[in-house]
């Protein structure tokens, strides 16, 4: 009797494990580079460049100040700009200096991208801008940044998001003088404006299923595992389904 009524148990057991691990299924969502280029051309063609105000970030400036009295800063690369800049002031046509930095879909040659490498995901971001550093006047920079998107999941809110990085600043014609300022002030806009950046809606891959007299079965994303390999990101998601 007690060998039956352990085997009975025992066989419950199995039963409820196996029905819970029924309750919960994995999605796979794939999006390689090509996905990404023909995104941003479609951002790019059909609207407005990305801006960013910099002349908020006034503990930046500070900062940038310092570095620029220890030839670490923007003194370098302003000398090729300010006497155009002195000109174009006499002439009585500089505009007011804006303070921003745009992000561009190319410049010189290296195009705002998504690329996958070494599990990674690295964003070069082209961009334009200009500057008004404290006795120099309005200057104005172009080049790219190497940024790095860090993978978050968003559990309460049911999304996954990135969170952007800037690496380092390739500023043209400065021989890299004037980078680490400008990456600062990069990184502060993105925070700021950017970030966290909303990858893709979990939520919106789910589906319900109605049950006669029963109500609804719902998705809901309980873990989210991204894999970068080949070019592409697999965006693993596990789903629970419940009742509601």
């Amino acid at each position: 009797m007690m060998y039956k009524r352990a085997c009975f148990i025992s066989f419950l057991f199995f039963l409820f494990f196996s029905a819970a691990s029924a309750q919960r299924a994995e999605v796979t969502v794939s999006l390689n580079e090509a996905f990404f280029d023909a995104l941003l051309d479609s951002a790019f063609q059909n609207f407005d460049p990305p801006e960013f105000s910099i002349a908020q970030n006034r503990l930046n400036r500070r900062d940038a100040e310092t570095q620029r009295k220890n030839n670490i800063g923007l003194s370098g690369f302003s000398s090729s700009f300010v006497n155009s800049s002195a000109s174009l002031r006499l002439s009585g046509k500089n505009p007011v200096c804006q303070e921003t930095i745009k992000i561009l879909r190319e410049v010189d040659g290296v195009r705002t991208a998504v690329r996958f490498r070494e599990g990674k995901i690295f964003v070069p971001l082209a961009f334009s801008g200009n500057y008004a550093p404290p006795f120099v006047g309005c200057v104005e920079f172009a080049g790219w940044a190497e940024t790095n998107i860090e993978l978050e999941f968003d559990q309460a809110g049911q999304r996954l998001i990135g969170r952007a990085r800037v690496l380092n600043v390739h500023l043209n014609g400065t021989g890299g003088v004037g980078g680490t300022m400008i990456a600062k002030l990069l990184q502060s806009s993105i925070d700021k404006k950017l970030n966290p950046i909303e990858i893709i809606r979990l939520d919106k891959l789910s589906f319900g299923v109605p049950v006669q007299n029963g109500g609804n079965l719902r998705m809901r994303a309980a873990t989210v595992r991204p894999e970068i390999g080949g070019g592409v990101l697999n965006i693993r998601v596990t789903y629970d389904f419940l009742k509601g």
